[in-house]
């Protein structure tokens, strides 16, 4: 999978100091912008009065000497939005592009991925254990309706059809309508081992109904 560029980041980050501070006012109020930000603005602000005071301090001696303490303020307000506007701008690059460290490979994208839907079935499952209602009315476990919640890829095998529990891990079509079977005779299975005792399927299969299915009364 191809990194998103960061150059963009970088191309805002560095305006302060490819334009001699002259930009940093306006880099910073897009950030402002950018993250709604009164922080930002203020800067924004800061670095244009820094800038236009330097501006007006040279017009007003530029046919005269100026003072000792004239003279540091103009060299402060050249170099705040220049230098600093530039250490600002790196330091906050990130916040305000929100960029985040890029996955080194794909496989751990992959993984970050699985355990963020191994995350989403056990918030599931405590959601449907405190409120079953809810739990139904979100359609936990029933891929097969029009719903908005993830579960993380839960199958109610109470409740789903055989076509979605022969989607499940190891199992099969004829697997499947042998667990639907059951269901019916016995009225519902409780647990992954319930299941498995009930229907008589192979023990390697338990596991995976444990991880991926949900019992909903």
């Amino acid at each position: 999978m191809q990194r998103p560029s960061s150059a963009p980041s970088y191309l805002w980050a560095l305006a302060p100091l490819y334009t001699c501070g002259f930009g940093t006012p306006f880099s910073m109020l897009y950030a402002a912008i950018r993250k709604r930000s009164w922080g930002y603005g203020a800067a924004a602000a800061g670095y244009a009065t820094a800038t236009g005071a330097w501006i007006y301090l040279v017009e007003l001696y530029e046919d005269t000497q100026e003072p000792t303490l004239v003279s540091l303020v103009m060299i402060f307000c050249m170099l705040a939005p220049w230098l600093i506007g530039t250490v600002h701008s790196l330091a906050v690059r990130r916040q305000v592009f929100g960029d985040s460290p890029p996955y080194e490979t794909a496989n751990e994208q992959a993984i970050a991925l699985a355990q963020h839907r191994r995350a989403l079935r056990q918030q599931a499952r405590e959601l449907a254990e405190h409120d079953p209602v809810m739990a139904r009315e979100l359609r936990i476990g029933r891929p097969d309706l029009p719903r908005q919640y993830d579960d993380g890829g839960l199958v109610d095998l109470n409740h789903a059809p055989a076509t979605v529990i022969a989607n499940l891990p190891g199992l099969t079509s004829a697997l499947a309508e042998q667990i639907v079977r059951v269901r019916d005779q016995v009225g519902g299975f409780v647990s992954a081992e319930d299941v498995s005792a009930a229907a008589s399927l192979p023990p390697n299969l338990t596991a995976d109904l444990a991880e991926y299915g949900i019992y909903l009364p």
